[in-house]
């Protein structure tokens, strides 16, 4: 229980990471846009931006899951990565942090959800913007399947936690949403100010994020990979 009580923090900062960077940024922008269709009622706006948001964590508690009690049940996984962990940990930061920093460039392939499939789902109230954020959460860019397979299983199978941390990230994940369906719930008409600014956040968020995530993988590895006594 320590361990997943200590991993609440680095897997909601995920999350927000997660939902403030480029591609998935645009995801929110469009659902902001969706919920604030109709910024003359405050409370449809709020319930909408909370059922987008509710759609997201569903969806990475449901992933996170899988893949987490997919891995610890594999014979000798479990074992192994209470082991070896940091050391598998070390290496594995550093690829990550190169990633968030776009030293390594990944494709991945599309998820094949239409403009004509969301469309249709946008409209159909609360439930169409819970359906809207499960959509999107499952439309994994590479900065987003990064922290999600690269920053936040790792930290799960640490854990043993299969569904509080992918809870956390997916609430993470969320989190802008509802704070811009607020501003537009109170007719705030700075929305796009915040946006840019939200954007120039990101980008320092990402570099320092990526470099604490280098550090603490180079760290791992001179100490538990090549003995070096820090």
């Amino acid at each position: 229980m320590t361990e997943v009580l200590a991993g609440i923090g680095p897997a909601l900062w995920l999350g927000i990471l997660t939902s403030i960077s480029p591609c998935p940024l645009a995801s929110n922008v469009a659902a902001v846009s969706y919920v604030g269709r109709h910024a003359s009622d405050p409370r449809r706006v709020l319930l909408a931006g909370l059922a987008y948001s509710a759609g997201r964590a569903i969806t990475y508690v449901l992933v996170g899951w899988l893949v987490v009690t997919s891995i610890l049940s594999l014979p000798g996984v479990s074992f192994f990565l209470q082991k070896r962990m940091n050391q598998v940990l070390g290496p594995l930061l550093v690829l990550i942090g190169a990633g968030i920093l776009g030293w390594l460039p990944v494709h991945l392939p599309s998820t094949g959800f239409s403009e004509s499939v969301r469309a249709r789902v946008a409209g159909r109230g609360a439930l169409g913007a819970g359906a809207l954020g499960i959509l999107f959460a499952l439309s994994f860019c590479p900065v987003s399947a990064g922290l999600f397979f690269g920053g936040l299983v790792p930290l799960a199978i640490g854990a043993h936690s299969r569904v509080i941390l992918p809870a956390v990230y997916g609430i993470g994940t969320g989190l802008p949403v509802v704070f811009f369906a607020v501003l537009i719930a109170f007719g705030a008409r700075s929305v796009a100010r915040v946006f840019d600014a939200l954007a120039g956040f990101e980008r320092v968020a990402r570099v320092v994020t990526g470099v604490i995530f280098i550090g603490a993988g180079g760290w791992l590895i001179l100490t538990h990979l090549l003995g070096v006594n820090l």
